[in-house]
């Protein structure tokens, strides 16, 4: 049988798996193991747990469990409700800064812990209410914290980019430096969407109130004292230390990835301990169980991966269907073209982790081949899998809204989140255009990569 035909076989038993609702873990490990046992010679069975733990003793691979202890400190933690509330008093007097505020606690969130539903979790439980009591529509407050919440895998530390960091073997610590601007722009189109959605609501209350004199709560302005400002910001700033300590620990060179991982976790559980009295077993136990809970599933998912890239590599799958890509001459942009649309097309079913480390062994040769910075490539990628979080059937960031709000219906979610939708696409066409956006700032810091 030819590798063409095993290959189309291979992505058809894949997606039945996929679409049967069984466990992603289990799915692909099951595709993989059975495509050896008809297709690979009998000792290569022998052989799966070896390379199941090859692939996953990486030093990269050592900080996911790590950082997702420092998200877990955070995310349990009244830490997002006190981080929103400061935003919202100190950006009150900004037309629609409360909703710009809900995006801004969602960078900062996201950048502390580097999870996406726990972002939309701990800013939308406060955020949602808070707003929909100030008069923003229910799918607009629905949007704003579930595109607000995708910056969690954008914004370093990203887990997300540590899985594509060892997929495509590049520098993770580039790769993180790289989200910078991407994030920050993103943060600069959603504030800017917010604020000229506020302004047309507002107009909308207003011409509803003269005409009918029924008001909107929309109207109503209440202005924070500077002593309640100024009382809000202690429960902040340790966690702002948090944050830039952990940076200048990656970025400044004292530390590894796995290293800084470490230090971010240990300094999150001494914060929440100092900060919130969280110290005693009981209240420690739900930090650590869901730290627990989630790197077993994340890791036991990225085995099975690499596993499922290992069979496909080993079946000469992935290479012949770089070569047929590359065999199509397509010009460079048409390439990345084709390449994005296919990964938006898998964002409809599958999580961020799987997508990357099933496609990456395709995708990356011809990319590469094509000219195109790897780096770069990382960055589009990462938003396009926080465009997949945010659009049905899968999105993950839908349904977490849909379990903090309830009462708002699901196409009201969906109509929220269509915006940033569009504006996520936006990015992405202006990094190409400008793709310094995504480089400049690692090239400054880290010096220009060979």
């Amino acid at each position: 049988m030819s590798a063409t035909t095993i290959g189309v076989a291979y992505g058809a038993v894949t997606l039945a798996v996929m679409l049967s609702g069984m466990p992603i873990a289990f799915g692909l490990g099951a595709v993989a193991v059975g495509f050896m046992t008809f297709f690979m010679p009998a000792s290569a069975l022998d052989t799966v747990t070896q390379n199941v733990y090859e692939e996953m003793a990486s030093i990269t691979l050592l900080s996911i469990p790590l950082f997702i202890l420092k998200g877990a400190a955070i995310g349990k933690s009244p830490a997002g409700k006190d981080l929103y509330s400061a935003l919202h008093a100190w950006m009150g007097r900004v037309p629609g800064g409360l909703g710009i505020a809900n995006v801004f606690a969602c960078a900062l969130f996201a950048a502390m812990s580097g999870s996406s539903p726990a972002t939309c979790s701990a800013i939308g439980s406060a955020g949602i209410p808070e707003m929909r009591m100030r008069g923003y529509s229910p799918g607009f407050a629905a949007g704003i914290i579930a595109a607000g919440g995708t910056l969690g895998i954008l914004l370093p530390p990203s887990i997300t980019m540590i899985l594509y960091a060892v997929a495509s073997e590049q520098s993770l610590g580039r790769l993180f430096l790289a989200g910078v601007g991407p994030g920050l722009l993103l943060v600069a189109l959603f504030s800017l969407y917010a604020m000229a959605r506020y302004r047309s609501e507002h107009r909308e209350a207003m011409a509803e109130y003269t005409s009918s004199g029924r008001g909107s709560a929309l109207l109503d302005d209440h202005a924070y004292t500077r002593a309640e400002k100024v009382e809000m910001l202690p429960r902040v700033l340790p966690f702002v230390v948090l944050l830039i300590g952990v940076m200048v620990a990656l970025y400044g060179g004292y530390a590894t990835p796995g290293e800084t991982a470490g230090l971010g976790g240990l300094l999150a559980l001494a914060l929440v301990a100092l900060v919130y009295a969280i110290w005693r077993p009981a209240q420690l136990a739900p930090i650590l169980s869901g730290t627990l809970k989630e790197s077993t599933m994340l890791m036991f998912i990225v085995g099975m991966s690499l596993l499922y890239s290992y069979v496909m590599s080993s079946l000469h799958i992935s290479q012949d269907a770089a070569a047929a890509i590359v065999a199509m001459h397509l010009s460079r942009w048409l390439l990345l073209a084709a390449i994005v649309a296919m990964l938006i097309v898998l964002g409809f079913f599958l999580p961020p982790v799987s997508i990357i480390l099933m496609t990456a062994p395709i995708i990356l040769p011809p990319l590469k081949a094509a000219g195109f910075d790897l780096i770069w490539f990382g960055v589009v990628m990462t938003i396009v899998m926080e465009m997949g979080l945010i659009h049905p059937p899968v999105g993950l960031n839908i349904f977490v809204i849909k379990n903090i709000a309830p009462d708002i219906s699901l196409r009201q979610v969906i109509g929220g989140v269509l915006p940033f939708l569009a504006l996520m696409f936006l990015a992405i066409v202006l990094m190409c255009v400008l793709p310094q956006i995504a480089t400049a700032f690692p090239n400054w810091i880290m010096g220009v990569a060979a």
